[in-house]
């Protein structure tokens, strides 16, 4: 399959409102080794046959196809992705694309004492790290696992792997993770770590997900102001971004919110997804997806792949419309869909 180097004007992934999208998140595994409650089942999880997973090779065929389209802007998620074997090895392949110009990886941590290193070395850029408490027993009350220590290890070793800044998300949630709010903040002002807070939203593997439950930003930083006094807002660089910044009016440390329930940033998002069986998702809530897979594997053309993507933008919505009654939640949850 041959693959043209230049984007056009006349084939760029722009959906119906006029949102190019250059950004494409990646899962390579639904498989994980904690068990977020908002994310996954506490067990009988019913995993993907590997044999449905994309190969690193094809993973890299869909991103080159993608950059004549102009995607230059990769992320690696899971599930969690560090459970993926040998995964530096898929990055030395990205970093080689041509027309990619940053690799980002979010990872639970749990195994990245082990793989930090190595990832650096490989070309990874950045790194987000999932920690929702820094209270070791509600973090077991949120992961149903007692993998704490090995998470502090791995933030540890990319700290030590020049891994800078260190980005952590936290997911906010009513009722148990208030309290943690404030160690967080005292963490992004004491060290080069960026914390942002991400509202927790209706992708539960047990649909118990209630709007009560969710922790906004707007009382988040009401609780931040109260301790350490005014936010000052922060333009960003990336006007795509999902985080409004702040940093703390003595200059002293970064945060961030995620409001995708309470203040929802669809019109200026630039984002798809490929999930680890290689369906293409315009949207996380999205409830109808593009088989890529059956194209690679039944020796689709270069324009048949590109096509693909291309429609799948076209069809994108205007929201996810969490806030509206006619809302529906997708079936797939985030460690399926990818986050």
């Amino acid at each position: 399959m041959s693959v043209p180097q230049n984007p056009t004007s006349e084939r760029q992934l722009i959906d119906r409102f006029g949102r190019v999208h250059n950004n494409l998140r990646i899962s390579v595994t639904d498989r994980c080794n904690i068990r977020c409650f908002y994310c996954m089942p506490a067990d009988k999880v019913q995993f993907m046959p590997r044999n449905e997973l994309l190969s690193f090779e094809e993973i890299e065929r869909v991103v080159r196809i993608g950059t004549t389209l102009g995607i230059d802007r990769v992320r690696l998620t899971g599930g969690e992705p560090l459970v993926r074997r040998e995964l530096y090895r898929l990055v030395e392949r990205l970093v080689r694309v041509p027309g990619i110009v940053d690799i980002a990886l979010t990872t639970n941590a749990v195994l990245l004492g082990e793989q930090a290193q190595q990832l650096k070395d490989a070309g990874l850029k950045r790194l987000n790290i999932s920690l929702d408490a820094l209270d070791p027993e509600i973090f077991r009350r949120v992961t149903r696992r007692d993998s704490y220590d090995k998470v502090i290890e791995g933030i540890a070793a990319a700290r030590a792997a020049g891994f800078s800044p260190i980005k952590l998300n936290a997911v906010s949630i009513k009722g148990l993770t208030e309290d943690q709010i404030i160690p967080f903040a005292e963490l992004a002002r004491e060290t080069d770590t960026e914390v942002r807070f991400i509202e927790f939203m209706p992708l539960d593997a047990d649909n118990q997900w209630e709007r009560d439950k969710v922790l906004v930003a707007d009382d988040i930083v009401k609780i931040l102001q109260a301790e350490f006094g005014s936010l000052v807002p922060e333009p960003s660089a990336n006007p795509n971004a999902p985080a409004n910044d702040y940093r703390f009016a003595d200059g002293r440390g970064k945060i961030g919110m995620i409001a995708s329930v309470s203040q929802p940033f669809c019109s200026t998002c630039n984002r798809f997804r490929l999930t680890a069986e290689g369906k293409l998702r315009n949207c996380l809530f999205s409830l109808e997806e593009t088989d890529i897979r059956g194209l690679l594997r039944n020796g689709g053309a270069f324009a048949e792949v590109a096509d693909a993507m291309l429609s799948c933008i076209a069809a994108k919505n205007e929201g996810h419309q969490i806030n509206s009654g006619v809302f529906t939640q997708p079936e797939r949850p985030m460690y399926s869909i990818g986050g």
